[in-house]
């Protein structure tokens, strides 16, 4: 088992990585938050929620600005 596994870095920190939890965070409790009875059914809503909120054009405020992560996070910004 331990041959077959894959381990990614992944920052834990990173905005991108912030908004994608976000984003299926909202996705699972808009449009998966009951049983979906088959594939054609996710495949059909899941873009249908998607389109919606585009043309909702939901932003994600971030309130964690590069110049407050620079302080705060200093050990992970090399020194130049």
């Amino acid at each position: 088992m331990a041959e077959r596994l894959e381990v990614h870095y992944t920052p834990k920190h990173g905005s991108w990585l912030t908004i994608a939890e976000i984003e299926l965070s909202v996705l699972q409790s808009q449009c998966l938050n009951r049983r979906i009875p088959d594939m054609a059914t996710m495949k059909r809503e899941t873009p249908a929620w998607a389109t919606d909120r585009n043309n909702r054009k939901n932003k994600t405020d971030l309130q964690f600005s590069t110049s407050d992560a620079r302080i705060k996070l200093k050990h992970l910004y090399p020194s130049l």
